[in-house]
């Protein structure tokens, strides 16, 4: 049976000891774009909405703007948008990661030459 090779790469920004964006954090913020809410979001996730506030509240905290803004229930109910700034904040992090995996993987395949067969 043929053996298989994987690599796997997790980014993450720090803030002091914070982590400001990773991979879950911006998971979290497609989500938060998709639904249209914390709440739909962490569902989405099979996360609490206690975690999913959390991980927003560090977010907006770690950076100069906002990243999600939320408008509590009305008529129409509540809500939360991914701000223009954290908008680009998530692109540029998913083209980091891409960018980051595309220089790895030369390297895996020389590393993987030596791999038991």
């Amino acid at each position: 049976m043929p053996h298989s090779i994987q690599s796997h790469l997790r980014l993450r920004i720090l803030y002091d000891e914070h982590i400001a964006i990773g991979p879950g954090k911006a998971e979290l913020l497609e989500a938060i774009q998709r639904t249209g809410s914390i709440s739909q979001a962490a569902k989405s996730m099979n996360m609490s909405y206690r975690r999913a506030w959390q991980l927003v509240d560090t977010m907006n905290q770690c950076f100069a703007s906002a990243l999600v803004e939320t408008q509590t229930g009305g008529t129409h109910g509540g809500g939360a948008v991914v701000t223009p700034i954290g908008q680009q904040i998530l692109q540029s992090f998913r083209e980091m990661e891409q960018h980051a995996k595309q220089s790895m993987e030369s390297y895996v395949a020389q590393i993987s030459q030596h791999l038991k067969a």
